[in-house]
């Protein structure tokens, strides 16, 4: 199985990048994941089920410690190359 999670982290600063931000690109960097889209307002990364789950806990767990008062996230199932992923 295949998923896409989207996500934000608040508060925003439209100044420079908070930590909580930075931490967050930095766990998607370092995971196993096949597609990477970090920008000012949003954030989409997807792979297979095993590395998005392990990269959501350690997004959630290091951007809370790094100061972010909210996570909104969103996971999605979707088709794998081989058209078999599951709605």
């Amino acid at each position: 199985m295949r998923l896409r999670v989207e996500f934000t982290t608040e508060p925003f600063d439209l100044e420079e990048a908070p930590a909580h931000a930075l931490v967050a690109r930095q766990v998607l960097e370092a995971a196993e994941l096949d597609a990477v889209d970090v920008g000012p307002f949003g954030n989409t990364a997807e792979g297979a089920a095993d590395g998005v789950l392990t990269a959501v806990d350690a997004l959630l767990r290091k951007a809370l410690e790094a100061g972010a008062t909210r996570v909104s996230l969103q996971v999605n199932v979707i088709e794998d190359a081989s058209g078999e992923g599951e709605r």
